[in-house]
């Protein structure tokens, strides 16, 4: 069964099951992957910050990680 995201997970934790998240998370929006608060910062409190819909970049991502592991 392929890894899946949920919207409370830390984003460098969501980055350490898939490096090619990093992309996905990037044409969201969401440049912050690199810089310091990503260590603590849930994806959804992340994406309340960038006012993005999170529900729909956790579906992509995890659309992506079912994929991959197809």
């Amino acid at each position: 069964m392929a890894a899946q995201v949920t919207k409370d997970m830390i984003i460098a934790d969501i980055i350490a099951v898939d490096r090619g998240i990093v992309p996905i998370l990037m044409s969201a929006g969401m440049h912050c992957v690199g810089c310091p608060s990503a260590q603590g910062e849930t994806l959804e409190e992340a994406g309340f910050v960038h006012g993005m819909d999170v529900d729909g970049l956790v579906d992509q991502i995890n659309e992506y990680l079912t994929s991959k592991n197809s």
